[in-house]
């Protein structure tokens, strides 16, 4: 390496470059810099430039070359001395014939270089951001004073560079921020903890009502309504303290706005918490939702019903006509055909198993409601916390888990069917609202003050004894005399003499086209032993063994002994019961009535009374005593 010039002077090289770039920032200082390097290296020229985000160019900030200025010239690195010193990471020095080294460079060939001397510049994470170089038409000896200075303001130039891009970053988001804000379509409103408002966007002020010329500052909590804004003051205390671990919740419920002038609305509402200068600062986003309430509630409905809907078309794919043409069977079948024309409530009563819903669809199907609705609910498959939600419905909030209005049955099933299946497990404590949808066709629905009414038949099933339940008080006499209008006895399929060859037939044809299997019809020794089974479970078992023998019979014929292994004996007829005399009975009822009278401490009406306790109308009771001679104890 060629020694040291002895005619350069570091120090005033030094002074020159930091006086000139001293007071200077961006733009200016890179010009600064170019310029009082040049100068102080006794160079033909230099440079500061940007590398592209694909390395493939530098787009000059500043260059000059003798006395002529270019800004923002760009061009490529490859094939240039500049790709050396940026792959190698390093300072590149090339004190003479640069030219044999880069025989392809335009740009060294115009200016007529003769020597070179670049560095690259870093940026913060140690990436390539720019280079800092010098040209000259003379050779440009090796000085390590010379490359020290070089060195300490190519830092200076990058730490220049990053500021600026840094600028450049802070200043495209606050741009995006500022026209996301502007365009947002939700209300976005900054404030402080005492609720004064310090910012609101576009949306915010138009779904306030507040004048773009007027002041934003102003309480918050004054626009909604006392129970929201209890509600926003519980929310912003939880995150300004910490309470929820979050920086930012949903305000459960929303919040009520209440404006002068206009209709109250419904919002949805978020928070979030921020320090900024050590000061708590909060954002609300409101987001007015009062049309899409409506929307969803019809939404809700319409979603409600496809689902019941579905589980129809679903359930329609078994055995849904009802086979037999056993004269008892028949009878039954006659008396869905007088009924269904009518809007009479029908009770089907029946074993478990014997079809009853079958029937049920059979009303509805033959009515003048067929094109609405049927809609179904086991009251012996809900528990009784839920039934009553079940079927009247339920506001957002009313208990626990209700996270959004639902419709009940009735109200799905207004204008078609409601069909209740075992109505005899419905609760006690819910039966005189059933009652009253009956009588007057409305109810409310849970949490709610709003009185809704429908046009609905019902259709109801049990296989317990109603009256029997009545005579407990396990079942309102009132709602019995109200459900029993047209009861239909659906006969057991040990009474439906020749049904079950008929029912087997059907159910093996199914079974059989649904698993795939080829089988030959029934035999009669299969048959036989089909007949003399007790069927306690109706129908259904049927079914069942039908399923069972298909799926284990190989060989194309029905395994009736796989099916049904052993034929159980018919159940001992019931031993006959001893018939009471007349005079039994009346004593019997006169115990009951004395025992009533006693726990109710003599009180007839109301809730707690005597009455109520047996299911039957005060008055009723009242002459029943008198024709029993019952008198009344004293309280």
């Amino acid at each position: 390496m060629p020694s040291p010039d002895p005619d350069f002077d570091e120090q005033a090289a030094l002074r020159m470059i930091v006086e000139g770039t001293a007071s200077e920032t961006g733009d200016r200082f890179f010009r600064s810099l170019v310029d009082n390097l040049a100068r102080s290296l006794g160079t033909m020229g230099a440079l500061v430039a940007r590398l592209n985000p694909d390395l493939s160019e530098l787009c000059a900030i500043w260059l000059k070359v003798r006395d002529r200025w270019w800004e923002n010239f760009v061009y490529r690195v490859r094939g240039t001395p500049c790709e050396t010193a940026l792959e190698q990471r390093r300072v590149v020095h090339i004190p003479d014939r640069v030219l044999e080294l880069y025989r392809d460079e335009p740009t060294l060939k115009q200016h007529g270089a003769v020597s070179y001397l670049g560095v690259p510049l870093f940026g913060a994470n140690g990436e390539v951001v720019g280079q800092l170089a010098v040209l000259d038409d003379k050779p440009l000896p090796a000085d390590p004073r010379a490359i020290a200075i070089f060195q300490i303001f190519a830092n200076r130039a990058a730490a220049e560079l990053q500021r600026l891009q840094s600028e450049r970053a802070v200043a495209e988001r606050e741009t995006q921020l500022r026209r996301l804000l502007e365009s947002a379509m939700d209300a976005i409103v900054d404030f402080d903890a005492q609720f004064q408002v310090a910012l609101m966007n576009p949306a915010a002020r138009r779904c306030l009502g507040r004048d773009e010329r007027e002041a934003p500052s102003f309480d918050l909590r004054g626009l909604f309504s006392p129970e929201s804004r209890e509600r926003l003051e519980r929310s912003a205390i939880e995150l300004i303290r910490g309470d929820t671990g979050q920086s930012s919740q949903w305000i459960a419920g929303g919040l009520r706005v209440l404006l002068a002038g206009a209709e109250p609305f419904q919002a949805e509402a978020t928070l979030s918490f921020y320090r900024l200068f050590d000061r708590d600062r909060l954002t609300l986003i409101l987001r007015n939702v009062q049309e899409r309430v409506a929307a969803e509630q019809r939404i809700i409905a319409l979603s409600r019903e496809t689902q019941y809907l579905r589980e129809e078309l679903t359930s329609l794919q078994g055995t849904e006509r009802i086979v037999g043409s056993s004269a008892v069977l028949s009878r039954a079948l006659h008396e869905i055909e007088d009924v269904a024309s009518a809007e009479t409530t029908v009770l089907l009563l029946g074993e478990t198993g014997t079809g009853k819903e079958l029937f049920a669809r059979a009303v509805h199907a033959r009515s003048k409601r067929r094109d609405r609705p049927l809609i179904k609910l086991n009251c012996g498959a809900i528990p009784h916390s839920l039934i009553e939600s079940e079927l009247f419905g339920h506001e957002k909030g009313a208990f626990t888990g209700a996270t959004q209005r639902r419709l009940g049955r009735f109200a799905l099933a207004d204008g078609g069917t409601l069909f209740l299946d075992e109505i005899g497990e419905l609760p006690l404590e819910l039966q005189p609202k059933l009652l009253r949808v009956l009588q007057e066709g409305e109810f409310e629905p849970v949490g709610s003050s709003r009185t809704v009414s429908v046009d609905v038949r019902i259709v109801a099933a049990t296989h317990r004894d109603l009256g029997e339940m009545v005579r407990r008080g396990a079942f309102r006499q009132d709602l019995y005399y109200r459900v029993n209008v047209f009861p239909i006895v659906i006969p057991p399929l040990r009474e439906r003499e020749g049904d079950v060859d008929e029912l087997a037939r059907v159910f093996l044809e199914k079974y059989a086209r649904q698993l795939g299997r080829e089988l030959a019809p029934l035999s009669e020794a299969a048959l036989e032993r089909l007949r003399g089974y007790a069927w306690p479970g109706n129908v259904r078992e049927l079914e069942n063994v039908i399923e069972r023998g298909v799926i284990v019979s190989t060989g194309g014929v029905f395994d009736i002994e796989r099916a049904l292994p052993a034929v159980a004996a018919p159940p001992p007829a019931p031993a006959p019961t001893r018939v009471r005399t007349l005079s039994e009975m009346l004593a019997l009822e006169r115990a009951n009535i004395e025992r009533a009278l006693a726990q109710t401490s003599g009180k007839i009406a109301g809730q707690a009374g005597a009455a109520a306790l047996l299911g039957t109308h005060p008055s009723t009771l009242s002459s029943r005593m008198r024709s029993l001679g019952i008198k009344r104890p004293a309280r």
